[in-house]
């Protein structure tokens, strides 16, 4: 189902080849952000009013040591490690003093690092695109600087109306089967068997079940089900979904088409203007049959990266 149906939503392109696409931003030329500008003022208060405070779902993966990520391309796991124990900071002090403080004030202290997609997190409009180009006509050539992009890595916090398209339940399974593609027609049935209507402006999330697989790093990794092409053209194009957010890395690898990397995430950023969130703990909220919801996600804020760590919740509506 969806509510409030409209007309296709397809931006202006600003270079087309091989079929692929780049749009041109219709919030103008400095625009980071995409579909997030939907939102306003009045659409989150909105969201807010009808929350029911009782229950709260937490959607994000614990971070740990060996916890399942994107390697294959050589980017850094998931690592983290002491820089200061209570011990070792009495043993390295020099003066007598120091060592007296720090044996009455115990210390410790830690870093971390990752690339910017593992776990739950969200892909920035600058993380994929077509020929060089990417959402709004960015390149690397004119906003790629020596650490970081220009452009990118800062979302707003996203409060927005929440549905949940529980596909491996439609189809009587804990998990989809391994490179599922999911169509557009699987993702009216989920909503028609749930009862719920999407429409313009909402975040949809989709349950593969990948995350009963976790933290398995073979099972959750390897050849993964998520969206196909289809059915993104269709959350974007037909639905007017502003944010598009998945149990696993977002869409079923390897892809349908031969010869394409992330043809998926390609098109919902840099074609679509769609942010992607990955890795989202669904199955507590599946569990609990709740399919409607207010989405209240914090990206953190990494000026110029492609991706960026979020916590999100799923606060249910009142009756």
């Amino acid at each position: 189902m969806t509510r409030d149906a409209r007309e296709e939503l397809v931006y202006e392109p600003l270079f087309e080849q091989d079929g692929l696409r780049v749009s041109r931003s219709p919030w103008g030329s400095r625009d980071e952000i995409g579909r997030l500008n939907w939102m306003t003022p009045e659409s989150r208060a909105a969201v807010v009013a009808r929350l029911d405070g009782s229950r709260v779902f937490d959607l994000a993966v614990e971070y740990f040591p060996g916890m399942p990520s994107w390697v294959e391309a050589n980017d850094p796991k998931y690592d983290i490690w002491m820089t200061h124990t209570p011990q070792g900071t009495v043993n390295e002090q020099r003066s007598s003093d120091a060592r007296d403080v720090f044996e009455k004030y115990a210390y410790a202290g830690s870093a971390v690092t990752m690339y910017t997609h593992v776990g739950t997190s969200i892909c920035s409009l600058n993380h994929i695109g077509h020929h060089g180009r990417f959402w709004n006509g960015w390149t690397a050539a004119a906003q790629l600087g020596s650490r970081a992009w220009s452009v990118g890595g800062s979302s707003p916090a996203i409060v927005a109306r929440g549905v949940l398209l529980d596909v491996a339940s439609l189809k009587g399974l804990d998990c989809l089967v391994d490179s599922y593609a999911i169509t557009a027609q699987d993702l009216v049935d989920a909503a028609n068997d749930a009862g719920v209507e999407m429409g313009r402006g909402d975040v949809v999330l989709v349950r593969t079940g990948r995350m009963s697989r976790w933290p398995d790093w073979q099972g959750f990794m390897s050849r993964p089900p998520g969206l196909g092409l289809e059915a993104a053209r269709y959350l974007c194009e037909r639905v007017g979904a502003m944010c598009v957010g998945a149990d696993c890395g977002g869409e079923a690898l390897p892809p349908e088409q031969s010869g394409a990397f992330l043809p998926v995430h390609a098109y919902l950023l840099a074609t679509a203007g769609t942010p992607v969130i990955e890795n989202l703990w669904l199955e507590d909220l599946a569990r609990a049959d709740v399919h409607e919801f207010g989405l209240l996600a914090f990206p953190l804020k990494l000026v110029g990266s492609t991706g960026c760590p979020v916590r999100p919740v799923a606060i249910p509506f009142r009756a």
